[in-house]
């Protein structure tokens, strides 16, 4: 059974990789969009649901797993063109601040380190429900999405068009579709 209420979900979680997604979208041409995802990645946190703001989140992405269902575009994005992940192996998120905006949606803040900088940015996360899974894991759900200028992280790739503009879009669009599995150890 799903609900939506987020009562005695205190606890320590670990997302679950096969069951969540971290993807992105950004500009291509001018005139289109470009999706993609990470593939590779794990993350933990404490969420407490009576007292939000004591909440924390840490994502550890392997920036090789990039995809974007095109060998020859993962091969650029993987040069030093762009995320240098021969250097840089990891993407990482730190959760600062955990802000309850009303029952169902959350500010999380946090240090995104990419190409070895580090930014603050605030993630727009909205609650989608908790279920025991068949298994009798506690399951919480999760999706947000941010928007960054890859340019802030050192990311500064581009080619000009001959008709004007840019192939690639300074600003990209992340996104996250996540389920946690609670740990049967006591919070």
């Amino acid at each position: 059974m799903t609900t939506k209420t987020t009562e005695s979900l205190t606890g320590t979680y670990t997302i679950d990789q096969s069951h969540s997604q971290i993807g992105f979208t950004a500009r291509h041409a001018m005139v289109t969009k470009v999706r993609g995802a990470f593939n590779d990645f794990e993350g933990s946190g404490f969420y407490d649901a009576e007292t939000p703001a004591n909440s924390k989140l840490t994502v550890v992405i392997k920036a090789a797993s990039i995809d974007t269902r095109n060998a020859d575009r993962d091969a650029h994005l993987k040069s030093n063109d762009f995320f240098a992940m021969d250097e840089f192996p990891e993407i990482k998120f730190v959760s600062t601040a955990f802000n309850k905006v009303d029952d169902e949606s959350y500010k999380v803040t946090g240090d995104l380190t990419i190409k070895g900088v580090t930014k603050a940015v605030t993630v727009d996360l909205d609650f989608t429900g908790t279920a025991v899974d068949p298994w009798g894991n506690t399951r919480i759900g999760f999706e947000g999405k941010t928007t960054i200028n890859r340019k802030d992280w050192g990311v500064n790739w581009n080619a000009a068009l001959e008709a004007g503009g840019v192939l690639v879009s300074e600003k990209v669009n992340l996104e996250f579709e996540i389920s946690a599995v609670r740990s049967t150890e006591a919070a």
